[in-house]
């Protein structure tokens, strides 16, 4: 529900701005505002969690994001959309985390691969889906059902979650770090907007300064958080292997999962001349190779190992966006769609390793921070992601003809190339994990001669 929103709201920003009678780059604001929202309450969902029981935070996130999706449908000027977007993003901010940190207190170590499987196929086949939903529903309905949408989804969810998820009132009174959550909200809202600057391509003047004082004022969170006795957002997760494996290698993965989206849209329709609607269902061949490999992830990830699937998986994925770079305007259709459903199939096993490597070796007790850490990564990754892909293209643009004015098949082939260099440092990065690495998790383990057991 999360993703979907997000990712279909850009399609439908000229009629929004009709409705509105603003221009389309001031409607740009609502989904500046959700983004920026997200990053700054990201890192409050586990301290929440903790403090009120996942439960009852998972229940009232739903409750607060599917109002707040009402309250988008309903609104009748800019101002209005933009503080129901705002509330949105608090709900979002603390749906996902939350309800994968539940995912992960509730289940068992062996079962781990198999839920990861499931909960991570609804985001990456979202953000595949979200253009040619978004066509569909502003070219034969208004906007406002890209919002009156989620009321169904979440009043169902609501329902299940009392259904099903067990009460969990052991509360923390784990003090919070205020110093933490205004130094790491105000760095991470400063980079998105700088980052948002650079993909929207609107008010690039304001990006860089942005971006530089962003960072700026992220290295000054990590300082506090390595000082403070109870950290919001804790860096010493990086000390366990595989987290940090999963973190930066993960990083990479989701950049290239989150810019070409972006990328195939502009060639399908700027570089081939496609209408918006085709372009939507040739992308839609990489949720159905995405959905249709779920079921083989959990026995790739226990017959292989960690390392093994998510080596094997980052440079078949980098192959594949190669291969996306050979695309010209001749190129047969069904070879395009047996490319991007190939990109699914792989990018599936890539995003259930990672995922559920995470947590393979985090205690109990830090489950909630790790969540919360890896799920702001996560959504400043895809920040950077659109933000890369629109750099890429302008800077190979510049490089061919002096002029950023129209994109060309060349300029798209640049990116493509730096986009699968971004799966073969991926690739190094997991290169790097012991051989039995996460086994608790996935089942497998090889035994060494000094570790094999003596006969009697």
């Amino acid at each position: 529900m999360e993703l979907l929103d997000g990712t279909v709201i850009a399609t439908a920003l000229p009629q929004m701005a009709r409705s509105f009678g603003v221009s389309a780059v001031d409607v740009g604001v609502g989904i500046s505002a959700y983004l920026v929202t997200l990053a700054v309450c990201i890192p409050v969902s586990g301290w929440a969690a903790d403090r009120f029981g996942g439960r009852r935070v998972f229940l009232t996130a739903i409750v607060v994001f599917t109002l707040a999706s009402a309250l988008c449908g309903l609104a009748h000027s800019l101002p209005q959309f933009v503080l129901a977007r705002i509330l949105q993003g608090v709900g979002g901010a603390m749906m996902v985390p939350v309800g994968r940190l539940v995912v992960l207190r509730t289940t068992a170590k062996h079962e781990l691969v198999r839920a990861t499987a499931l909960i991570t196929t609804p985001g990456l086949v979202a953000t595949v889906l979200g253009p040619p939903v978004g066509g569909v529903i502003t070219t034969y309905a208004s906007w406002r059902w890209i919002f009156y949408l989620n009321v169904p989804i979440g009043i169902l969810g609501i329902l299940l979650t009392l259904l099903y998820l067990p009460q969990d009132d052991d509360a923390e009174s784990r003090p919070f770090d205020t110093s933490g959550f205004v130094l790491s909200g105000v760095a991470l809202a400063v980079l998105m907007l700088g980052l948002d600057d650079v993909g929207s391509g609107e008010h690039l003047a304001w990006a860089a300064p942005l971006i530089a004082l962003g960072v700026a004022l992220a290295v000054v969170a990590i300082r506090h958080a390595r000082r403070a006795a109870h950290p919001l957002l804790d860096y010493q997760l990086l000390r366990v292997p595989t987290f940090a494996a999963s973190v930066w290698g993960g990083t990479c993965i989701r950049l290239i999962v989150g810019t070409t989206p972006f990328l195939w849209g502009l060639l399908f329709q700027v570089g081939f001349g496609r209408t918006p609607f085709v372009s939507g269902l040739l992308v839609l061949a990489c949720a159905v190779g995405d959905v249709g490999t779920k079921a083989f992830t959990t026995r790739a990830v226990r017959t292989l190992g960690f390392r093994t699937l998510l080596v094997g998986a980052s440079l078949l994925l980098a192959l594949g966006i190669l291969a996306c770079a050979l695309f010209a305007p001749t190129t047969p259709t069904l070879v395009i769609l047996v490319v991007l459903f190939y990109i699914g199939v792989v990018r599936s096993f890539a995003f259930t390793g990672i995922n559920t490597l995470a947590y393979a070796d985090i205690p109990p007790a830090q489950m909630s921070a790790a969540t919360s850490f890896a799920s702001t990564l996560q959504q400043l990754s895809f920040g950077i992601a659109i933000a890369l892909a629109a750099i890429v293209l302008h800077v190979a643009a510049l490089a061919h003809r002096g002029s950023t004015a129209e994109y060309t098949v060349g300029d798209f082939r640049v990116a493509f190339v730096v986009v699968a260099a971004i799966g073969v440092l991926a690739a190094l990065n997991f290169s790097k994990l012991h051989p039995d690495a996460g086994h608790t998790v996935s089942g497998r383990r090889r035994f060494t001669a000094r570790e094999a057991p003596t006969p009697a």
